[in-house]
This record gives C-alpha cells, structure tokens and sequence, in this order.
C-alpha cells in the first residue's frame, strides 16, 4: 500500500540505505510492518526507527500526508511502481518515496541534463548557465537543476526562456518554496510543462543536511552534469562526484583561475576527467549516440560563441548598435564608462539601453552596470 510507504520515508532513522535493507530483508513496505522487534533489530536500526515501526506511530500521519498532497495537485511515485524514474531507480540508494508536481513523466520522457554551480556566482556564470540551458532546453532537452540562487536559478531561467522544460529538484517538502523569492519561479516552471521533485516529506524545512540528498536525485535523473562555478568544498561538487558514481558524464565550465569559484570546475576539467564546455555542442556531442544524433544532424554548422557575440539583432538603431557592441556577457559596464567610451548624451544612452532592455537584449545590474545578453 502507498500508506506502508509513505510512513516508512517518514520514519526518523530511516534514510535511503536503511530503507533499501528493509527493503531487500522483507520484500516491501508492507512486509517491513509484519516484521518482529527482533527481526527489525537484527538490520542494527536505531531504536526510535524500531519503535516507530513496532507502534505504527505514523500510520495516520502518512494517510493525511498522501490527502495533503493530493489537495496540493501533486503525485506520490514508489521505488517498486511503474512510473518511478528508471535512472533514478539504477543509482546505489534511490529514495523509496519521490514527491511529484508538475509535468513530471512529459519532463522525463525526454533527455535530461544537470546544469549546478555556485549560489554566489559571477556575472559570467550566470549567463553561461543561462546560455547553456536555453540552447539545451531549445532542442528537446529538459534542464535539471536544485531550484538554489546562482547557477541553479539560471539554469532554470534558461530553459523557460527557450520554451523548454526544466526539472526543480527540492531540498524540502514539495510544500515548501525555498528560497522564498522563488516562488514566482516554481509557478513558471509548472506553468510551462515543468516539474518540482523531492524525496522529502511535506512540511520538511530547508535544513542543510538535506542538500547531498537531494544532489544524488539530481544526477540520478541525469543523463550527465554540467557544472558551471564551483568553490572548493561545495556542494556542486558533491554533486559531480555522485554523477561520476552513477556513471554519469561530467561536463565544466572553465573559469578565471584568479577566482575561488572556479577552482571546483577548473579542477574537474584537470584532474577528474570532466569535459571542458564552452557550448552546447560539447555536451551533445558526448550524449548517447541516438540523442546526439537528433540534436546534431550532419549538416548542422557549429556555431561557436565568436559567431554570436559577432552578430547584431536585425532592427537596432545606429545609436543602440553602438551601445550593445560596447557590451559583453561577462563584464558588467559601468553607466559612466558607457558614456565616455559611446561619447553619448547622457540622454541618447540611456535611451539605447532601455531600449535593448526591452527586447531582452541586455541586463541590467545593480550599481548601475550593464551586461549583454547570450
């Protein structure tokens, strides 16, 4: 019964690997509630997880949960049914309960990839993530990611930006919108065909130790992982080295080697064996042979980042081309430097990017500082 399972994920003591020993000692969830005091101790279980089981303590929170979601218009997938992600199911401790919203199974029915990386990220992060993404999600991929500020957030920006789907995987309860300022951000992704996912009860806080959990989903619903900006110990990382367990690809952004966020992708590309990305053929290319085959047709020409960056939008102004070629991705403009280097009116510049602005060509950032747009 999805009762039996849903109180066994709720169990304090009761992780995915002790779950997997329950699991493969008695058969299933049910059977686990069958099981004698000695034969439940047996596993070396912490007391309070044997005493739960014995007492069937949560039986009826585990029934209001399974209400609770269903009034929130999400799924409950199990380990053992036929529409639990499969990847995700061959990695060494799936969760036994996944917690589902959105267009799930559509998400998954195509080729995901991972797009992690630092929360306090660079301008330039922000916007190969974002550059990554759209063009992946353009072409059939869905985007995973850990719904985080940063990279995260960037990636998932991608994706909804090119029409795609984009996969938000929770450290909480399906519940609980954390960060809080990402709740404009979860309502996108599921109005666009998108999906958030959790291993985590309802209610569940955004506590730090849930975090590794919820990276092994991460990669474990992956076909590979792009990391983008990564400081050394973080958990982008961690992420990497799970992908790398699972049999993962593992793709990095190379980075300013001045900058402590690039020491993580700038050591996976050294010295694990990540592959280096500047674009988005560098991950397809290295995509199963009869993926990489549809997003890579043989007459496809390899548009490099030279060839964008050279290129100016149809219908600019001679005023606003000025400006944007001014511009790059990567280093922010400063309003005053703009106006020395463009020899511009105050007014006229202002103008022009406002004007680009408005067409989602360049962004603006705080401190009065501007960047191009991939």
């Amino acid at each position: 019964m999805i009762r039996d399972w849903v109180e066994l994920n709720m169990t304090p003591g009761i992780g995915p690997r002790a779950a997997a020993k329950l699991l493969e000692r008695f058969g299933s969830a049910d059977a686990v509630y069958s099981a004698t005091r000695s034969e439940l101790e047996q596993l070396r279980l912490p007391p309070e997880a044997v005493d739960a089981i014995i007492a069937r303590e949560l039986r009826s929170d585990a029934e209001a949960e399974i209400e609770s979601v269903k009034r929130l218009g999400g799924d409950i997938l199990l380990l053992d049914d036929g529409v639990y992600p499969s990847s995700l199911r061959e990695i060494y401790d799936p969760p036994i309960v996944l917690y589902v919203k959105g267009a799930w199974s559509e998400c998954l029915d195509q080729p995901c990839i991972g797009v992690v990386g630092s929360r306090r990220c660079s301008t330039y992060g922000q916007n190969s993530a974002l550059m990554l993404a759209r063009d992946l999600a353009g072409r059939g991929i869905t985007i995973v990611s850990g719904f985080a500020r940063g990279i995260d957030a960037a990636a998932h920006r991608g994706a909804l930006e090119a029409g795609g789907r984009t996969i938000a995987v929770l450290g909480t309860g399906i519940d609980e919108i954390y960060p809080r300022d990402h709740a404009k951000l979860a309502a996108e992704i599921l109005a666009h065909g998108g999906a958030l996912v959790t291993q985590f009860p309802l209610k569940t806080p955004p506590v730090s130790e849930n975090f590794p959990y919820r990276n092994r989903i991460i990669s474990g619903l992956s076909l590979g992982i792009v990391v983008v900006e990564a400081a050394e110990n973080s958990g982008s990382l961690i992420t990497a080295r799970l992908a790398i367990e699972q049999n993962r690809d593992v793709f990095a952004v190379p980075g300013n080697i001045t900058s402590r966020n690039s020491f993580g992708t700038n050591y996976l590309i050294k010295g694990a064996g990540a592959k280096l990305v500047q674009q988005w053929q560098d991950i397809a290319t290295e995509l199963p042979q009869q993926i990489a085959a549809k997003l890579l047709p043989p007459a496809t020409k390899k548009e490099t980042i030279s060839d964008r960056l050279s290129l100016v939008p149809e219908g600019l102004s001679g005023t606003e081309t000025s400006v944007f070629r001014l511009l790059t991705p990567d280093s922010p403009a400063h309003i005053d430097w703009l106006i020395e280097k463009s020899k511009l009116p105050v007014s006229a510049l202002t103008a022009a990017l406002l004007s680009l602005e408005i067409r989602d060509l360049v962004r603006a950032l705080p401190g009065r500082c501007f960047v191009r747009r991939l």
